[in-house]
């Protein structure tokens, strides 16, 4: 089975298990995913490149109270990073997918992560500002449909706040930064690895 249809919100798809385990801020995080999700068998090679990066950065953790968002949780690698190294902060797990949603909630629990809400992506506060935003987007929709999503998310950054989305380069990095920049959204490209760029963008100055 492939994951050819993990962004829509339901799946017929057989539920066939695997489980995989990350390094996270504060130790070992135990991710189980499934057929019919995105990274079915495990974890993906963006959202590594994403980890990798925010590792090597030393960034620091988000301010006390403050709102993260993974959008396009998936199984949760990213959401269960975040809400390990923020245990301050809430982190919204945004998902259209109802399976992920479930398999996501499930490994909140199972590591202990009680600062993770599985949301899907109408049921979000709209009053909600993130601090926080990172992504491995679902390019795959297309280019329309990607456009459309992000800057209906990338709209609700704090002022402070910032997002960072991990984009293969073969499938339009580089487009995606300019048209991010054209937007009046501070785009900056920090890290490139594995065939993968990882863009920072921040709202605009005038915001």
């Amino acid at each position: 089975m492939t994951d050819e249809h993990y962004f829509s919100e339901t799946t017929s798809s057989a539920d066939v298990r695997h489980h995989y385990e990350i390094d996270g801020p504060r130790g070992r995080i135990r991710v189980e995913t499934s057929s019919g999700v995105f990274a079915s068998r495990g974890l993906d090679r963006g959202t590594a490149v994403l980890l990798d990066t925010e590792v090597r950065r030393h960034l620091p953790p988000a301010p006390a109270g403050s709102h993260l968002c993974d959008l396009g949780a998936g199984a949760g690698p990213i959401a269960l990073w975040l809400a390990a190294a923020n245990p301050t902060c809430t982190v919204h797990a945004i998902e259209v997918n109802e399976r992920a949603r479930e398999l996501c909630r499930t490994n909140a629990l199972r590591n202990g992560l009680h600062n993770v809400v599985v949301v899907g992506p109408d049921s979000v506060d709209p009053a909600i500002r993130f601090h926080v935003i990172w992504s491995n987007p679902p390019v795959r929709i297309g280019k329309p449909a990607l456009h459309a999503l992000l800057e209906q998310w990338l709209n609700r950054l704090h002022p402070a706040g910032h997002a960072d989305l991990v984009v293969g380069k073969n499938l339009g990095a580089d487009s995606l930064a300019r048209w991010l920049t054209e937007r009046g959204l501070r785009t900056e490209r920090v890290a490139s690895a594995k065939g993968f760029r990882v863009l920072r963008v921040r709202p605009s100055s005038e915001s």
